[in-house]
């Protein structure tokens, strides 16, 4: 019975090949993705999306993965737009948002950083010694924007966004701390 199964899911499994010098005989967690990809391609979710964010809303957040947004937050898919980059720094993602107010409408605008953050692990410093040694790169006037306290960080990126002429100033604004450990967000006041 088993054996059948397996033969089954193996017929029905979206054929990916890897051509060119990424090619290896190992699958690798980008060929990983693109099996994943075409199972989802082949499915009717993947034309359920709608193209624009219906609830108005931008939320940025770090790019760790253990944060699933859609879950954490409740948000369907196609809700809003989510903005990730590491520590969920606000300089980083004032283009998109920009972008996500002007064309695409936002209205308002949810920071959150996390507890047990990677980028409270190390300082400028560290992260420039490290990119010299390991890759030979001159790193000099890189601000990685590590930072040490989280309420801290999440006030110094809202006003980092208060301060942005290219954002929308007229429209709610509101960081949060992610608690890792709980799944509750709780609300930084600046």
């Amino acid at each position: 019975m088993l054996a059948a199964a397996v033969s089954w899911r193996m017929e029905r499994e979206p054929k990916v090949t890897t051509q060119g010098p990424h090619s290896s005989s190992h699958p690798s967690f980008v060929d990983d993705i693109l099996r994943a990809n075409a199972r989802f391609a082949a499915s009717e979710a993947a034309r359920e999306l709608p193209g624009q964010a219906s609830y108005r809303g931008a939320i940025v957040l770090c790019m760790d993965a253990r944060i699933d947004p859609i879950r954490v937050l409740g948000l369907p898919p196609g809700t809003a737009h989510i903005i990730r980059n590491a520590g969920g720094r606000m300089a980083e993602a004032l283009r998109s948002i920009a972008i996500s107010q002007q064309v695409m409408g936002t209205r308002e605008v949810a920071l959150v950083h996390h507890t047990d953050c990677g980028m409270a692990t190390f300082t400028n410093d560290d992260l420039r010694r490290r990119l010299h040694e390991e890759l030979g790169a001159d790193a000099t006037g890189s601000d990685f924007l590590a930072f040490s306290g989280l309420e801290e960080s999440v006030r110094e990126d809202l006003g980092v966004y208060r301060a942005s002429a290219i954002v929308r100033q007229d429209i709610p604004v509101r960081g949060f701390i992610y608690d890792i450990s709980t799944g509750r967000l709780r609300e930084v006041f600046a």
